[in-house]
């Protein structure tokens, strides 16, 4: 490197654990099943427990166990573990992450330095495996944001290494430093001693280095530089300019200054040559510059695994194995167990610990196999050379004194206040004109109410001759603050959805959260500005308020301060309530406080006197008292009436309790900037203080269900491993050969799954095959395209592709990213209902009608959507009711149910909740389970299965595909799209179906015993690469079909594939198909749904109960609200409703009757729309799968349901 040659050193870190112990307190059993009734007992407890009056229920369990060990700098660490095993809070624990509710025992030091002595924060990064980032940002900008808040503009340099063969480039991005006899010095002078050092050794600068190196200490260029590189190394530079979307995006935390990664998971929902590239320019990295980092996982293909240095494996919270890849083997060797041949180490090792799957990998002859725990490898490993040599060198303190001097970050923020405010006001300047359309909205919205409120009070114009006629301006005035008050609503929302954005950059240091509430409150001035001219343009000479311009001006003062302090106040709300449906009701409560206590509702002088402090404490009472003042101390009112020394506006005011003293009005708008203050500090400490709302509660089942468990889905297991040594999951036609010769008929298939359903399934069903030939998908052209010059009306996403699925095989639809899997996918199974589809598709000969096609057809979509307050069974029987026919009985349902639970391993999850993804509930496993089987219980024929394995590790993946394996085997017709099979999940497939990018085929056809069809048809084309030996099938072809090796060959291969026999043969085979069987008939049913409409009533009724007696946020809160505002009511109109002696008494009582009916409507309308958003995506699948009618379950949630609460 030309940093050695000058002798330029840089900064390095070694983490080191010992005896790190975590532990968690969880509800046992059943105890954190929600329930209203629980619910508030849980209130009572948690009262109790406080006191020291009760005990809690929760019971403390381990997740890690007394762990130590060493992380080496320049060497990169991949994590192993099966589901549970402790990783992400292994990862946490040593970036400093772990969350406080959490104890913690033990060192984890970084150069021998403990946390207190630093920022772990910014010294070490932790990439999450959930991406949560703002939606309406770019790639580029959520990455360039990431670096300025980090400090890379301002506090530190980029590396930059070359010479390799002809301006190859490997870039990183990290502090230069060097130590002198000054220590750390900064950018700028480091550039100066670089050069001088050159210049002393006669070295003559590289012309890349030498120009990167000047444009890295050069303001505002420096981070752009590094943000333009982890765009290209993560594969994002094609898509830097898109809008995120919240989708995934793991370069957040790479761009900051740090010299330690710990990365969680980040190979979800990427192909494995992305991972590849990926993982290998961090290794690049690790090396070239010393860093240290840990990477988790999920299933790493051979060629990734073999670009660690050192390999974790951890397993029920103990570290098995630590040290060399190249020694991981010879451990459990030692161990008696062997990895077989075609299996991949990382798959391997993930299961060999695993009660489940460890007796297969058995290689013992001398010895009886029996289960060996975490802890016996445990004690193995810590007699093993490799345990024993990091044992005796953690008995050596690591010297403090050798830790470079700028390794340990010791400042809390990356930049200067200043700079850290100029970048939030940035990112919130570009997030309003994203969401211009809202504000505009919000702006049309409040303009119609305002030419209402102007027609409505225009004949009030020039009536200024009584008591009365000032009443009527006083509710104009009322009515333009509650509108404006209203409009400060939608600031809930719009601040909770930030808030898990927020959370996470405030934990990681990014800013403090007065930065990110700042802005803001700052923006939303000049949209109060806009808004209030526009209501007081419209309003005020229309309505006929006093015409002196000095008086329209602090008129639109008061409203604007107005209206700063309802944004300022429903962000205070949000940032206390942090949940939609708290906030909503909070919200209601909020504006409720704000009315009631205003003082036009209800007069100062008739309030309960004991509820002055209600009075004094309303920003609104100030609000109304200003714009009164205002109004009725002008020349119209100041005029006395008949019998009278006051004037006619001093009258109108004492009428209402109003102060009548001019002074007021600058006390009232001293006050509402008071108010504005007071809002935004508290949600800044709300911000500080306060973490995500609603985390994720732990239930430790009861340890007799979970032996219980193990035991019964071991015996199930057990007869999946006796032939088949090399892998868990079966393969049915490993040998099939694809001649005409061999081709099945109809016929035949019909009789021989009958026979074998008849034997297994309670239910029978008709296989059926489907057939698709010369299908092709076309969009209309996007604009941004035509922009960059497309001539062509429409965008081609699949150019006519051909093949067929049969009853009893399995079929993989496999294809880099954008080929068109999932679009091939969606159109087959009807799901498409936008663009241009064009071809034939016929089921068993007829052509495919999707009215009766959704009736026999189930599909399995890549996102698991389910109603997250009912349980797994309850989910079952719920679909399984709408979607059999109406000639099953209740009995029959429920006992194929249970049969349909055993094929797909739920039964242990019976009585489990759904809950939400990545927050509390089934895992992720075991939601894709659950989606398989919510479409098994409608005994369909056809099942179509996106991405089954796509977020699973290697184990969890395994379980998924043996679950289809063993729905193939009961003679339905099973097709998967998958993304980077495992060899073990790849060769579990009868035949596949690769597209090639833009949506062409390029193989259609059986894959073989170890794919040796596969790898056959494609060795024998010229030019292409022989497989190595032991590598993957599915990552060789992937890798060999790419455009990049079609133009190094000069050929393509779905040219290649047209003019082959295969093609012809398969042209052949859906030619058969195609053709109906004599004695056959087309599907016809006589209704578009299984069920009546009552039938379907009844089921959506019986699931929307369920779901909502146990939504406690939602129920209960409401429940709350209700009883707070019946009490709130109860004490401010005590009495009231008797007296009917004035007219103040009846404008009492109605304006009683005003804001209960008011908000008890509002209030129920704003907190049911969360609740609604989330069972709206799973209607949009229940309905697309032919479930029920929209009226059914529009009346069920809506009305009825309703009706009860």
């Amino acid at each position: 490197m030309f940093l050695d040659r000058v002798s330029l050193g840089l900064p390095t870190i070694e983490v080191r654990f010992q005896n790190l112990n975590v532990d968690a307190e969880a509800y046992l059993g059943t105890s954190a099943s929600p329930t209203i009734f629980r619910y508030f007992l849980d209130l009572a407890r948690s009262a109790a427990n406080f006191i020291h009056l009760y005990s809690s229920q929760k019971q403390q369990f381990s997740i890690l166990s007394d762990v130590s060990g060493i992380i080496k700098p320049g060497r990169l660490t991949l994590l192993l573990g099966p589901p549970g095993s402790g990783k992400t809070t292994f990862l946490k624990a040593l970036s400093g992450k772990l969350e406080s509710n959490l104890q913690f025992s033990g060192t984890v030091t970084y150069n021998g330095h403990e946390m207190k002595e630093f920022v772990p924060q910014r010294t070490a990064a932790y990439i999450s495996q959930y991406d949560i980032h703002v939606p309406l940002l770019t790639v580029r900008e959520t990455l360039a944001f990431s670096a300025r808040c980090q400090g890379v503009g301002t506090g530190y340099g980029l590396t930059f290494e070359t010479h390799f063969q002809d301006f190859l480039f490997e870039t990183f991005f990290g502090k230069l430093v060097f130590v002198s006899e000054t220590g750390f010095i900064n950018d700028l002078d480091m550039l100066t001693e670089l050069l001088r050092r050159e210049k002393q050794h006669n070295i003559k600068p590289d012309p890349y280095i030498d120009a990167l190196m000047k444009a890295s200490v050069m303001k505002g260029q420096k981070e752009d530089i590094v943000t333009e590189y982890i765009l290209k190394i993560l594969g994002l530079d094609i898509c830097a300019d898109t809008i995120v979307g919240n989708e995934m995006l793991r370069g957040e935390m790479l761009v900051g200054p740090v010299n330690a990664l710990f990365m969680d998971n980040i190979s979800t929902g990427l192909d494995s040559s992305t991972t590849f590239q990926i993982v290998n320019c961090i290794r690049q990295s690790i090396h070239i510059f010393n860093k240290t980092a840990v990477i988790s996982l999920l299933q790493p293909p051979p060629e990734t695994f073999e670009l660690f240095d050192d390999i974790i494996l951890l397993s029920e919270g103990h570290i098995v194995y630590q040290g060399p890849r190249e020694h991981v083997l010879e451990f459990f060797e030692s161990m008696g167990f062997k990895c077989p041949e075609r299996k991949g180490v990382a798959d391997y090792l993930q299961e060999v610990t695993s009660r489940k799957d460890q007796r297969q990998y058995w290689r013992n002859h001398d010895m009886e196999y029996h289960y060996i725990s975490a802890e016996e490898f445990v004690e193995a490993f810590k007699s093993f050379r490799i345990g024993v040599a990091i044992e005796h060198e953690l008995a050596i303190p690591f010297q403090k004194s050798r830790s470079h001097p700028a390794a340990l970050t010791k400042t809390k923020y990356g930049a200067t206040k200043k700079e850290l405010m100029k970048a939030c006001l940035a990112r919130e300047v570009t997030l309003m004109k994203r969401s211009a359309s809202l504000h505009i909205f919000k702006i049309i919205q409040l303009e119609m109410s305002a030419i209402v409120v102007a027609l409505v009070f225009a004949q009030a114009r020039k009536q200024h001759d009584n008591i009365q006629d000032g009443l009527v301006k006083l509710g104009a005035i009322y009515f333009g603050l509650n509108s404006l008050t209203f409009t400060g609503f939608f600031e809930l929302p719009l601040t909770i959805d930030k808030l898990p954005i927020f959370y996470k950059q405030r934990d990681f240091l990014f800013y403090p959260s007065w930065a990110f509430s700042l802005p803001s409150s700052i923006l939303g001035i000049p949209v109060s500005f806009i808004e209030v001219a526009l209501w007081v343009a419209t309003t005020y000479y229309a309505i006929g308020f006093e015409p002196s311009f000095t008086r329209v001006l602090k008129q639109f003062f008061v409203y604007t301060l107005s209206g700063q302090m309802s944004y300022a106040l429903f962000r205070c709300i949000a940032a206390v309530a942090r949940d939609h449906v708290v906030a909503n009701t909070g919200g209601c409560l909020g504006v409720l406080w704000l009315l009631i206590f205003g003082g036009f509702v209800l007069s100062h002088n008739n309030m309960q006197k004991w509820l002055s402090w209600g009075y004094w404490t309303s920003p609104l009472m100030y609000a109304q008292t200003a714009l009164s003042i205002n109004e009725f101390l002008g020349d119209n009112w100041n005029r006395a009436l008949n019998g009278s020394t006051e004037s006619l506006g001093v009258s109108v005011l004492k009428s209402r309790g109003l102060f009548v003293n001019p002074y007021w009005y600058w006390v009232c708008l001293v006050a509402l900037v008071g108010f504005i203050i007071l809002f935004n500090v508290i949600s800044a400490v709300a911000l500080a203080f306060f973490n995500e709302y609603g985390k994720s509660q732990t239930v430790i089942p009861h340890k007799k269900t979970e032996k219980e468990q193990s035991d019964m889905v071991g015996e199930e297991k057990g007869h999946l491993f006796k032939d088949n040594k090399s892998s868990s999951i079966g393969s049915k036609t490993d040998s099939m050969s694809i001649s005409k010769s061999n081709l099945a008929t109809i016929s035949s298939i019909d009789s021989e799954v009958n026979r074998h359903t008849n034997q297994k399934m309670l239910l029978p069903f008709t296989p059926l095959c489907l057939t698709f030939e010369n299908v092709k998908y076309s969009v209309d052209m996007p604009k941004a395209m035509k922009v960059q010059g497309e001539s062509s009306g429409r965008l081609e996403l699949l150019k006519g592709v051909s093949g067929a699925f049969r009853p009893g095989i399995l079929t993989a639809l496999m294809g880099v990213s954008g080929a068109g899997k999932t679009t091939l996918l969606d159109v087959l199974a009807g799901r498409k209902n936008s663009g241009y589809i064009e071809g034939s598709i016929r089921i068993s000969g007829f052509p495919k009608k999707q009215e009766t096609f959704a009736r026999v057809s189930g599909y399995c979509e890549q996102n698991d959507i389910h109603s997250p307050y009912v349980t797994v069974y309850e989910s079952l029987v719920y679909s399984a009711w709408l979607r059999l026919p109406s000639e099953v009985d209740s009995k029959t349902l429920e006992l194929f149910v249970e049969e349909i639970m055993e094929l797909i391993e739920l039964t242990p999850l019976r009585d489990s909740l759904v809950g939400f993804p990545n927050v509390n509930g089934l895992s992720i496993e075991q939601r894709k389970r659950l989606t398989i089987a919510v479409e098994l219980v409608a005994n369909p024929s056809i099942i179509f299965l996106d991405e089954p394995t796509s977020g699973l590790d290697a184990r969890a993946a395994a379980i998924v595909m043996r679950t289809v394996r063993n729905t193939v085997d009961t003679g339905r017709t099973v097709v998967c799209t998958i993304h980077q099979p495992s060899i073990d999940i790849f060769e579990s497939f009868d035949e596949l179906i690769l597209l090639t990018r833009g949506g062409e085929e390029i193989y259609v056809g059986p894959l073989g015993a170890q794919s040796c069809l596969l790898i056959k048809y494609f060795e024998e084309i010229h030019g292409v690469d022989s497989i190595r030996d032991g590598y993957n099938p599915a990552a060789w072809v992937l890798d060999m079909t790419t455009r990049t090796q079609e133009d190094i060959l000069g050929i393509k291969f779905a040219q290649i594939y047209k003019k082959s026999d295969l093609f012809r043969r398969n042209e052949a085979l859906i030619k058969e198909l195609g053709e109906p069987h004599p004695d056959s008939q087309d599907l016809h049913f006589p209704s578009k749904y299984p069920h009546s409409y009552l039938t379907q009533f009844k089921a959506c009724l019986w699931k929307q109960h369920k779901s909502y007696s146990r939504n406690t946020a939602y129920t209960a809160v409401r429940l709350v609200f209700s009883a707070s505002m019946g009490l709130m009511f109860g004490a401010v109109f005590m009495g009231l409703g008797s007296k009917r002696s004035t007219k103040q008494d009846i404008f009492n009582s109605i304006g009683a009757m005003y804001i209960a009916i008011n908000f008890m409507g509002s209030q129920g309308a704003l907190t049911v729309q969360p609740v609604i958003i989330t069972e709206r995506t799973v209607y949009y699948r229940e309905r697309a799968a032919g479930m029920y009618s929209a009226l059914p379950h529009s009346f069920a949630q809506v009305y009825f349901l309703q009706l009860q609460y």
